[in-house]
């Protein structure tokens, strides 16, 4: 018979079992529903897979999942959320790229100083949003007005080109077109519209039945006669590059014969094995611009070109690590003056993908500029193109939550031309408070002066397209001068750092001495008894100052003779007066400026041995010399 105690045990026993297998369970269901996220993370379906990891215990792995879900989705305030758990938790196990998309998370949200602390981490140097978009604002060709364009939908327009009187642009508005597992939304399709006041794209009807198909289309660019097109079209299968999967980009051709566009192939240098997309063809037609990740690129995507020739294209070209980097360069739009317009997330902008503008030069071309704050924001922007009054175009933007097209129309800043820099010791690398700066004109007059204070920072206006010179002087220091120019393009701040060395460093037969004097150390100058002119081993040694003196036009010094204790006080001060300005005299003969030179005579009253009357011939020689002491 089973007693009381034995069921008790029994029932509690039970229990535990209940609970054992419920853990189990639960485990397992979790396991399965990471592996569940992990396999829609992995084929980019990123909002089913951010559905499923907000169901399962944060680690880790889940949180920075979970981020990036949100963050390629544009839902920043929620990547935000867990981005920030993650650093709370694991920041010092992360793969730094979490610090990048973190730090422009915060940007996109308009949270500048933290997003500089996470993204100073990342790039291990100090960055301040705050005031770069300051200097930009005196720094900028253009200042932009920008209105959002009304095109009949608000399901998602970017990519405007134009084609005659007409503009043709990318759009998610076919609700009949299938989900696109990424953001589930429709795929892109290409439409083309009529243009009044700039604004109001009317009479949108999809661009061609040969052209749109169940993917994507997007980024149309057309030959000046409008009978050939260029166009991105994403492969409707995914190819596995690496540890994850991809749907490639290729950059089609079509021609239009009879008003239908056919002819429609694949460009020879696209493969499936990275993406070639974001196509623009310059106006002479002979060169197709395009981002692509091909082998070769520096980051994720980088802007390339192919010259054309007919039928034919030659070999990518990458523009180059001036332009791009480790991180995306997107949409390449070219002037009719050779001005490269691109978008990117790797130069230092406001967050997201911003607008930049580079001079395409064959010597090598400028450094990229942001377009500032009067067109860029936290988010993206992109798709920059100009009609060719160079005064009006487009751009497309996610600021408002989904992509739009934006009108823009631009007016000259008026800008502050600067150069700045500071002042430094060159082999301490301390800084030189009181540092005298003077901006020089080509022809050597005078631009402007400052002294440095305690920062050793100086700043200067400047005029565009003008050749400089800017210097550095302090006492006991060699001036160093530095040359620039202006220009009208790129870079209008320039950073001069003035490193400049003393005399003390420069020169070893200078000296900086216990009793906080800088001498000259030379060989000791003999002078006959009662005698105080030049004699031809005095002399030898005097050139070795002449020399020193005509090398540093801005030094000078004080000549000091001192004499034994021989002879009455009066008399050996007389003497020493003599011989100090014997050999001043000997100086400014071979050709140091007088004013340059101090001659002063201190008789018996300074001598280096304190031997009263009791000094040796050697001591008596001793203090029988002449000493050079630097004065500035």
């Amino acid at each position: 018979m089973i007693n009381h105690q034995d069921s008790f045990r029994l029932m509690k026993r039970g229990i535990i079992i209940i609970i054992l297998l419920c853990i189990a369970q639960s485990h397992f269901g979790q396991a399965k529903k990471l592996k569940q996220a992990n396999r829609l993370f992995e084929n980019k379906a990123f909002v089913e897979a951010a559905s499923l990891y907000q169901e399962l215990e944060p680690n880790q792995e889940v949180l920075s999942n979970l981020g990036d879900s949100y963050y390629y989705n544009f839902q920043l305030k929620e990547a935000k959320v867990a981005y920030n758990e993650l650093f709370n938790s694991y920041k010092d196990s992360l793969n730094k790229e979490i610090y990048f998309r973190y730090a422009h998370t915060l940007k996109g949200l308009n949270q500048y100083e933290e997003a500089d602390k996470i993204l100073s981490e990342y790039l291990n140097y100090e960055v301040n949003t705050k005031a770069f978009i300051e200097k930009l604002s005196r720094t900028v060709p253009y200042d932009y007005t920008i209105k959002s364009v009304n095109s009949g939908s608000s399901a998602g327009d970017f990519g405007v080109s134009y084609l005659g009187n007409e503009v043709v642009f990318a759009s998610l508005r076919n609700s009949k077109s299938p989900s696109y597992k990424w953001n589930e939304k429709p795929y892109l399709d290409l439409y083309k519209a009529s243009v009044s006041n700039d604004i109001s794209f009317d009479n949108v009807i999809p661009f061609s039945e040969e052209i749109n198909t169940d993917t994507h289309e997007s980024n149309a660019t057309f030959t000046t006669d409008g009978k050939t097109m260029y166009f991105s079209r994403t492969h409707n299968k995914q190819v596995k590059i690496g540890e994850s999967k991809y749907a490639v980009v290729k950059i089609y051709r079509a021609e239009l014969v009879d008003d239908i566009w056919t002819n429609i192939e694949v460009l020879p240098f696209t493969d499936d094995s990275y993406s070639t997309q974001h196509p623009f063809l310059d106006e002479k037609n002979n060169r197709l611009y395009f981002a692509s990740d091909m082998p070769g690129s520096f980051g994720s995507f980088d802007i390339f070109y192919v010259d054309v020739n007919g039928d034919s294209y030659g070999e990518p070209v990458n523009l180059g690590e001036t332009i791009n980097t480790k991180h995306r360069e997107q949409f390449p739009f070219v002037s009719k003056d050779n001005v490269l317009y691109f978008a990117s997330n790797g130069h230092q902008g406001l967050g997201g993908l911003d607008i930049y503008m580079t001079h395409l030069k064959e010597e090598g071309h400028s450094t990229p500029m942001n377009l500032g704050s009067t067109i860029n924001s936290g988010m993206d922007d992109f798709s920059f193109v100009l009609k060719g009054s160079f005064e009006k175009g487009y751009f497309s933007s996610n600021r408002d939550g989904i992509d739009k097209i934006y009108a823009f129309q631009r007016e000259e800043n008026k800008r502050t031309y600067l150069v700045e820099g500071e002042v430094r010791d060159k082999n301490t690398k301390a800084i030189l408070p009181g540092t005298k700066i003077t901006l020089l004109n080509e022809d050597g007059s005078i631009a402007g002066e400052t002294y440095v204070g305690e920062d050793g920072k100086y700043v200067f206006e400047t005029e565009p397209n003008k050749k400089y010179k800017i210097e550095g002087y302090r006492d006991f220091y060699i001036p160093t001068t530095e040359a620039f120019n202006t220009s009208d393009e790129g870079k209008i701040e320039l950073n001069i750092e003035l490193e400049i060395e003393s005399y003390d460093d420069a020169e070893e037969i200078v000296v900086t001495k216990v009793d906080g004097y800088i001498y000259i150390e030379l060989e000791n100058i003999y002078f006959d008894l009662d005698k105080w002119d030049i004699k031809p081993q005095a002399a030898k040694t005097l050139d070795v100052l002449v020399d020193l003196l005509k090398k540093y036009p801005r030094m000078e010094i004080q000549l000091g003779a001192h004499t034994d204790s021989r002879s009455s006080e009066a008399y050996n001060l007389k003497l020493s007066n003599n011989r100090a300005r014997a050999t001043l005299e000997y100086l400014v003969s071979n050709g140091i400026d007088s004013k340059r030179l101090l001659s002063k005579g201190f008789g018996e009253s300074q001598p280096l041995v304190n031997c009263s009357d009791n000094c040796t011939e050697d001591e008596h020689a001793i203090n029988r010399r002449c000493e050079f002491i630097i004065l500035k």
